[in-house]
């Protein structure tokens, strides 16, 4: 039993909890959009774009047992996951996509894309657009917030994983923890080797939400254009 205190703020705890995950988050008065870019270290290569089919903003510590589990798999820090679990951050869950392609566009699908092993992206980017609910006149503005996750720094984290024998997917962030990725785990057996693969199949940014008004100048199309296919 602990002492007195301790169960105070036990308590207190789960009643704080309890109000955060009845309170309407400022989230859900707004619409958001989000690219992703998968940009590729040569130069003269076009990036792969795709836009999200729905983007499913979410409530701060939906993704709780998620993130802690990363700290068990170590990694990253207990301390910095649970200074990120205290904000009041906005979880946008992306779980399917459409490429931008212009030779496939419009066809929706699972997010399905091989992160590794392969040596050829330089970085994934993110770009957020939102606009209040309801005002569907007005266009989506982008969001001042920067989403990257550099190919470092995944890489350091799949070489921690492929060496565990779990056959479960993992979940691992970017340093500053605005981009979480969640990847499927799979094993390939050809007649010689067994090799392990890693596909992304969801993507959750977190966002302040003091930041969800913090817009920037120029629309969709001006953001996307450098990293738009032929």
């Amino acid at each position: 039993m602990g002492d007195p205190t301790s169960r105070r703020n036990q308590t207190r705890n789960r009643l704080r909890a309890q109000l955060r995950k009845k309170r309407e988050s400022l989230a859900d008065q707004f619409d958001f959009k989000i690219y992703i870019a998968f940009v590729f270290k040569e130069k003269k290569k076009k990036s792969a774009l795709f836009e999200v089919a729905e983007v499913l903003p979410v409530m701060t510590n939906n993704y709780e047992e998620n993130i802690l589990k990363g700290v068990k798999d170590s990694s990253y820090s207990l301390e910095s996951s649970l200074e990120l679990l205290q904000k009041d951050v906005v979880q946008l869950h992306a779980p399917r996509y459409q490429s931008m392609r212009r030779d496939v566009i419009g066809c929706t699908q699972e997010m399905d894309f091989i992160l590794w092993p392969r040596n050829d992206i330089e970085k994934i980017v993110c770009l957020l657009f939102s606009r209040w609910k309801g005002a569907d006149h007005e266009p989506f503005r982008p969001v001042q917030a920067k989403f990257e996750f550099h190919h470092g720094d995944y890489e350091k984290q799949f070489l921690h994983a492929v060496g565990r024998k779990d056959k479960a997917g993992m979940v691992m962030n970017n340093p500053n923890q605005s981009v979480f990725l969640f990847l499927d785990r799979q094993h390939l057996q050809t007649p010689k080797t067994k090799a392990t693969v890693f596909k992304l199949c969801s993507l959750c940014l977190y966002l302040p939400q003091d930041q969800l008004t913090c817009w920037g100048v120029g629309d969709i199309e001006d953001h996307l254009r450098p990293y738009m296919p032929d």
